[in-house]
């Protein structure tokens, strides 16, 4: 293997997502699709996570490095590379799950701009969430956050 061998593996190494970046990145996606994340969304997201048996022992320095990695996607290449970037790292099992968690994030504050439900569009069809069983998160989410 050859010096630029080494360069351009490391380089496709970084730019693959864990399972739990992926999951997270799903989740940042919804929340960043306005062009701003609050405080409190970004709270709401932590506290997501960290409520999942995937994110248990997570400290606060992995969750950062999880979440930074994913903005720093966001940044460089934007949010339609971030969904793209999930969708081949994140487990078939979890793709619902995923797109629930971004849903409720997403109506968390009983509202959903344009670019939240483009954005959800665009997860759904990506990690191929049945539109039926969308729908049917969907409604659910709007039922939890309503009061």
């Amino acid at each position: 293997m050859g010096l630029f061998d080494k360069v351009r593996g490391a380089k496709e190494a970084e730019a693959k997502l864990t399972k739990e970046e992926a999951f997270a990145a799903v989740s940042l996606a919804a929340i960043a699709a306005d062009g701003v994340i609050t405080e409190e969304e970004a709270n709401g997201l932590v506290i997501s996570l960290i409520r999942m048996k995937m994110f248990r022992g997570y400290n606060g320095n992995q969750m950062n490095a999880v979440l930074s990695k994913d903005i720093n996607i966001i940044k460089k290449e934007g949010l339609n590379a971030l969904i793209g970037k999930a969708k081949e790292s994140l487990p078939q099992d979890l793709c619902e799950t995923a797109f629930a968690v971004a849903t409720d994030l997403a109506l968390a504050d009983g509202e959903i701009a344009n670019e939240e439900k483009e954005i959800l569009q665009k997860i759904q069809v990506a990690l191929g969430v049945p539109e039926d069983k969308a729908v049917n998160i969907i409604e659910v989410m709007l039922v939890k956050n309503k009061g």
